[in-house]
């Protein structure tokens, strides 16, 4: 069967910790992503996507493949009660990579790859547009957390 990846690379003026935690965090990722991504990010370890209303939607359920703080995570990814179909589980894969100081401070390169998805399908839609927004929320709470404060 053929699929379909996305792939995205966007630079952020901070430590690889940072954004590794700006990732794993449900604290921070609430703040700009408007979920919780909770687990313990061991390898097998299950983690959920859960909204962060009062009803608490986990939209996203999958398993930790690979975890190595703070550079590298890859998620099995999949809607909830389709995570056990081998056909629509797909895999996200976070790559941290450090490139330097440079004035002010610390860069890196966060590279996101989206793969084995259907090809045309809904969630291939959704996350074209979703992943590179959600990123760009990542990248701004970091360099200008003052913008996501609240009174």
């Amino acid at each position: 069967m053929s699929t379909s990846s996305f792939s995205y690379v966007i630079y952020i003026h901070a430590a690889a910790e940072e954004v590794w935690d700006g990732l794993v965090n449900p604290d921070i990722t609430r703040r700009y992503w408007f979920h919780e991504n909770v687990s313990d990010w061991q390898v097998g370890s299950e983690w959920v996507h859960r909204r962060t209303d009062a009803e608490a939607t986990v939209d996203i359920v999958g398993r930790v493949l690979e975890s190595s703080p703070p550079n590298r995570l890859v998620l099995s990814w999949a809607l909830p009660g389709e995570d056990e179909d081998a056909a629509a589980v797909s895999r996200v894969g976070f790559e941290v990579s450090p490139q330097g100081e440079w004035p002010h401070g610390p860069w890196v390169g966060l590279r996101i790859v989206h793969s084995e998805l259907e090809p045309g399908s809904e969630m291939l839609k959704s996350i074209s547009f979703g992943w590179p927004a959600v990123l760009s929320g990542l990248k701004t709470m970091i360099e200008r957390p003052e913008i996501f404060e609240t009174d």
